[in-house]
């Protein structure tokens, strides 16, 4: 075939496939608000009139026989129809799938968990995203129950602490009062009574303070090398008098040789609260030992009491702000925390967890113990 009839041909066929491909273009954009169904049958009838008008036009232009253009006519169109039928379904299968997902988005936005992934598009594309909606409601059905159960802890958390500041502000409100009216027999006593409730008061703010640091994550660490022993020590003067009149008896057990990085101010506070956590729990004639060792690349802090215990399903509990047993609802005292309103194994978590350790309460010999584990390069 002479090139100049090749040069030709194409130039047909590339005429009326352009035309056709253009008339398409044109229809997609003034339908471009329509329904995906629509707009793939535009492309699909797009695509095979273009090659059908292409294969005519060439044909007419070729043949000279009206029998042999007949025929290709007839194949054209018949073609041309099942190519547009097995398209149409192919289309229909997408837009089922893309209505599916619809639904799947649509579950998510309602909140709700989805569970059976059975009705999944076919499709590969389509079923990884469904698979990821699916992935994604678990994601938020969990991040919902977290929240629920933040927003319940928090609730509780303010509760108790409206309880435990009313019992002392009554407290100074009816002293003052007496102290107004001259009714006080003994002012002095008066005066202490009421520097102890707002020492009390005081305490509960800066434990307040403290867990409002922690959970913004404003909290800031002067990170030094510190002496363990150090830290024990400290703790054990500062308590042995609450200590020796509860007669209960602190055993130390550390070495000058176990040190980690961590801020002493900070890690004071822990040991001072799980120190006075573990005196408020051990009855008259019991001991708390406080251990330190090292286990791989942690040092562990142990401080085991021989009182009552901690019931299992509280052992996780008890780190919870606010969280108080069945036998803490009264002002001022609480369930292994050192401030009314249970803020204070909550704050010894969370500082722990600062430096980058774990802290983590069990019980052992009849008592409790909670355990510190902190990295040697904290």
């Amino acid at each position: 075939m002479p090139f100049a009839d090749v040069v030709t041909i194409a130039a047909i066929a590339l005429g009326w496939a352009l035309l056709v491909g253009g008339a398409g273009l044109l229809a997609l954009w003034l339908l471009r608000r329509r329904s995906l169904m629509l707009q793939l049958c535009i492309v699909i009838l797009a695509v095979v009139l273009s090659f059908a008008a292409g294969v005519l036009a060439v044909a007419e232009a070729m043949y000279i026989s009206p029998h042999d253009l007949l025929v290709v006519v007839v194949v054209t169109a018949i073609s041309a129809v099942v190519a547009v039928a097995v398209a149409v379904l192919l289309a229909a299968r997408l837009v089922r799938d893309a209505r599916s997902l619809q639904r799947l988005t649509h579950s998510v936005g309602e909140g709700e968990l989805l569970e059976d992934t059975g009705a999944l598009p076919v499709n590969t594309e389509f079923a990884r995203v469904a698979t990821e909606l699916v992935s994604t409601s678990e994601r938020l059905a969990a991040a919902r129950e977290e929240v629920q159960l933040l927003d319940r802890s928090r609730r509780e958390l303010i509760a108790w602490i409206s309880h435990d500041l009313r019992s002392p502000l009554a407290g100074l409100r009816a002293m003052t009062e007496a102290l107004d009216d001259g009714l006080a027999e003994d002012p002095a006593r008066f005066h202490r009574q009421m520097r102890r409730q707002v020492d009390h008061m005081s305490d509960l703010v800066d434990n307040l303070f403290e867990v409002s640091k922690i959970s913004s994550g404003t909290l800031t660490l002067r990170l030094e090398p510190m002496s363990l022993h150090d830290l024990v020590s400290d703790a054990v003067a500062e308590l042995a008098p609450v200590a020796r009149a509860k007669d209960v008896a602190l055993v130390e057990l550390t070495s000058p040789d176990h040190t980690v990085v961590g801020d002493a101010r900070e890690l004071a506070r822990v040991m001072t609260n799980l120190l006075a956590n573990a005196i408020e729990h051990t009855p008259a004639g019991g001991t708390i030992r406080i251990r330190t060792s090292r286990e791989d690349d942690a040092m562990v802090l142990s401080v085991q009491d021989t009182g009552s215990g901690i019931a299992h399903e509280n052992l996780t509990s008890v780190f919870e702000p606010g969280w108080r047993g069945t036998d803490a609802r009264t002002p001022g005292t609480s369930v292994h925390g050192t401030s009314g309103a249970g803020l204070g194994l909550a704050i010894a978590r969370g500082i722990v967890e600062a430096h980058n350790g774990v802290i983590s309460a069990h019980n052992a010999d009849g008592g409790s113990r909670f355990d510190i584990r902190l990295p040697v390069g904290a």
